[in-house]
């Protein structure tokens, strides 16, 4: 069964970087996704950015210049997924959930969410 566990986020000021971390282990299959969605309260969970086990990425438009993605498959043990998230706004502040999706390059319904991790942009 795979696990998430996410490290990172905070609070920071508008411009400034954070980066996000997911450490994923029990995977088994080597075609699957990672990424993040994000989700303020009140409204319904939107996808940020993914990429697949072949390298592949996806990001929203709204993160497109701003945010990275990125993963390090090299432990099989703990897979490991990144998101660098530079020139952060107002409206980048929710909830950011790390997600991993088996047996496809498609992050839609992913099958295991992370517990998530605030991130608050203020000024």
């Amino acid at each position: 069964q795979v696990q998430l566990v996410e490290s990172g986020g905070g609070l920071v000021q508008p411009g400034e970087s954070l980066r996000l971390s997911c450490a994923a282990s029990g995977i088994r299959f080597s075609r699957n996704v990672l990424g993040w969605y994000r989700q303020i309260p009140g409204e319904q969970r939107e996808l940020v950015a993914s990429i697949t086990s072949g390298g592949g990425t996806n990001y929203a438009d709204f993160v497109k210049g701003r945010f990275t993605i990125s993963r390090d498959d090299r432990d099989r043990a703990k897979n490991m997924a990144y998101l660098q998230m530079d020139s952060l706004k107002l409206e980048d502040t929710a909830r950011y959930y790390c997600f991993f999706k088996d047996g496809s390059y498609s992050a839609v319904s992913p099958d295991v969410w992370g517990q998530g991790t605030q991130v608050t942009v203020t000024g």
